[in-house]
């Protein structure tokens, strides 16, 4: 969240007398501006800077609430050790080392150092290893370059006291640790533009620019108080106390994460560790420096290995993808592919090797009914099955959508049993639903010896075995209904040579056969929904009233339920759904019209038509298969499609038919 309106006018205010401060040494060393720059001015900013970034610890939970208590102490007991040393400054020019002032300096190092584990800690998680190594690269590059800058000169001006040389050694131990982190932990987001991440790290980069600039002046001899470089101490803290309140990044990995700079930069690392190691060849450089920078290279050899492992599994994991269904985990088409390739040029003709194909029957509608989850589950469940019972024996494939194959090697047994297990394999029955499949086979190599063609040829029996059961079990649906049409009402029924006519028109319309077939079932069991309307309203010899015509009109979807009892008939339930829609949209029950009404519907529609003209009716005569003929060609583009109607015409001609009773 962004920090509320009262601080953020006071970071706005620390970060203008920050700027004022500078321009004041810089451009008018010697103008006297009274209390305005005076050092209690500068505590001021500092407590300004701890305040800000305290005062986010209550809006945070969970880890982040503890990194900012541990950061935001470390700022304040920095400020407060200033104050300290402002204050000791008024009695003594020249204070001893140590003194409780260092205490406050050196208790924000760890406290620092501490929350900013804990912040990476909340912050990072799922960051790959790969980033961790960048991360420490990084930081081992800035160490050593830190150490060689900075470390050598302050080991060289301590005096022989051991207590000031360790405080005078800790502040550049402990920035080399501070800074390192930082930038590691910059590194480890990938170097990503995260707002606190590189508020934090310029707050620390300016902070060890000052120490640094700082100890090596003193160790020179030559540090006076209120230089230009003063104010990198407390703008780091106002930098720090800022990064409190920006925003937490997303997670989620970006594209532009892949891209070179995330190699490269922990790549310029290691290259600066290398040149410090060859600088180091021809003059003085400490040993820490030294061991830095080897240990910056030892990190980029190991992020080398590193990639080079998730760049083969990626491969790896790549090669499976491309050879495995997503959805089932059995073999892809292209695994058979390769399957086939491998093992066809191995075939023996008596241990002939079976390729089976298979097609799921009542897939289609299990899905409608159920939905798209349950279908895909029932796939997994299938695929599972078949793959368990080719276990030891052959292969399982996914060849997509709901066709599945197996791969077998026989020991010259007959392969039926194997083929029908498969199959078996592939049913599944339960309440409303009731899934088994067609299936086709070949033998290799004794039937062909190319993969492309034994796939046809597997392909088109897996078809006509389809063909076959779905014609015989549509056949037997069919003579059930019919038988059942009959006993309610014999008038009811569709005279064969009028079905005879309909399956003739849509050959001349071009249809295919199957088609062809359910235009024929659908013109003899159009009428069966009126097994559910009254006799009264059937056979009442005058005109229906509004409230008997909309009863009428429910056989339509009455037939379309009763057929899709059977299921091999449900392309043609939905042909009597729609066998009274009209052609300029007024039919019923969907009121489709033009296009929109399937083609084979509209067949069934002018068969019907012309058939109720043929006979008679209790309120009007029977009319003459040339008056009917007349009427269908009036009615054509209103209510019937005229193209049907010119192919039923022609039909009609062609087959010489004789009127109709």
């Amino acid at each position: 969240m962004a920090a509320p309106r009262p601080l953020r006018l006071l970071l706005a205010a620390c970060a203008g007398w920050l700027a004022l401060y500078e321009l004041h040494v810089v451009l008018a060393p010697g103008l006297d501006a009274g209390v305005v720059f005076s050092r209690f001015a500068h505590d001021v900013v500092l407590i300004a800077a701890a305040v800000v970034c305290l005062a986010r610890v209550p809006f945070v939970r969970g880890p982040e609430r503890l990194a900012w208590a541990l950061i935001g102490g470390g700022v304040l007991a920095w400020s407060l050790g200033e104050i300290y040393y402002t204050a000791v400054l008024w009695t003594d020019p020249d204070p001893p080392i140590p003194s409780l002032a260092d205490a406050g300096y050196l208790l924000f190092p760890p406290l620092m150092l501490t929350g900013a584990l804990a912040l990476l800690r909340a912050r990072a998680r799922g960051i790959p290893r790969s980033l961790w190594v960048d991360g420490l690269t990084a930081a081992l590059g800035v160490a050593a370059l830190s150490a060689a800058i900075v470390f050598e000169t302050v080991l060289d001006s301590v005096d022989g006291r051991s207590l000031a040389t360790l405080t005078s050694l800790a502040y550049p131990l402990f920035d080399l640790l501070l800074l390192g982190l930082t930038v590691g932990a910059l590194a480890s987001t990938g170097w990503r533009l995260d707002r606190t991440w590189m508020l934090l790290a310029a707050g620390v980069s300016t902070f060890w620019l000052a120490d640094s600039l700082y100890l090596v002046r003193t160790a020179q001899g030559v540090y006076e108080s209120g230089g230009w470089f003063d104010a990198g101490w407390w703008a780091g803290l106002a930098l720090i106390a800022a990064a409190a309140w920006q925003r937490a990044p997303s997670r989620e990995r970006r594209p532009s994460e892949e891209r070179v700079r995330v190699i490269a930069v922990p790549l310029a690392f290691g290259a600066a560790g290398l040149g410090l190691l060859v600088y180091g060849a021809v003059a003085n450089v400490n040993l820490l420096a030294v061991g830095l920078a080897t240990a910056s290279l030892i990190a980029v050899m190991a992020r080398a290995t590193l990639t080079f492992g998730e760049n083969v599994a990626m491969l790896r994991t790549s090669r499976d993808e491309a050879l495995t269904d997503a959805l089932t985990d059995l073999g892809n088409r292209r695994a058979l592919a390769r399957a086939l390739d491998e093992l066809l040029p191995l075939a023996d003709p008596e241990r002939p090797l079976v390729l089976a194909l298979f097609d799921l029957d009542g897939f289609k509608q299990y899905n409608d009914t159920f939905g798209h989850p349950a279908g895909d589950a029932l796939l997994v469940r299938l695929g599972g099955n078949l793959s368990a019972f080719l276990h030891g024996r052959g292969r399982a494939f996914r060849m997509g959508g709901d066709e599945f194959c197996a791969l077998f090697q026989t020991a010259g047994e007959p392969s039926e049993p194997m083929v029908h297990g498969a199959a078996a394999a592939l049913s599944e029955h339960g309440d409303g639903f009731s899934i088994t499949c067609s299936h086709g086979a070949i033998a290799l190599p004794l039937e062909t010896t190319e993969p492309v063609e034994a796939l046809r040829i597997a392909d088109q029996r897996m078809y006509a075995n389809k063909h076959a059961g779905r014609t015989s079990a549509g056949r037997q649906s069919k003579d059930v209904l019919l038988r059942a049409l009959a006993e309610r009402d014999p008038h009811l029924g569709t005279h064969a040579e009028t079905v005879a006519l309909a399956a003739a028109t849509a050959e001349a319309l071009g249809l295919p056969p199957d088609v062809v077939e359910q235009v024929r079932h659908a013109s003899e069991l159009h009428d069966v929904g009126k097994v559910a309307i009254p006799d009264a309203i059937l056979g009442k010899p005058g005109p229906l009233t509004a409230e008997e015509w909309r009863f009428v009109r429910r056989h339509t979807l009455i037939g379309e339920r009763i057929i899709l009892a059977a299921p091999a008939l449900a392309r043609v339930a939905t042909l009597v759904r729609s066998s009274h829609e009209r052609w300029d949209g007024t039919g019923y029950p969907d009121a489709l019209a033009g296009e929109a009404i399937p083609v084979g519907a509209r067949i069934v529609g002018v068969a019907d038509a012309f058939a109720a003209m043929l006979a008679g009716r209790p309120y009007r005569p029977a009319r003459t298969p040339d008056d009917a003929l007349e009427e269908l060609r009036r009615a054509g583009g209103t209510q019937f499609d005229p193209v049907v109607v010119d192919a039923w015409c022609a039909a009609y001609a062609a087959r010489a038919l004789s009127p109709i009773s």
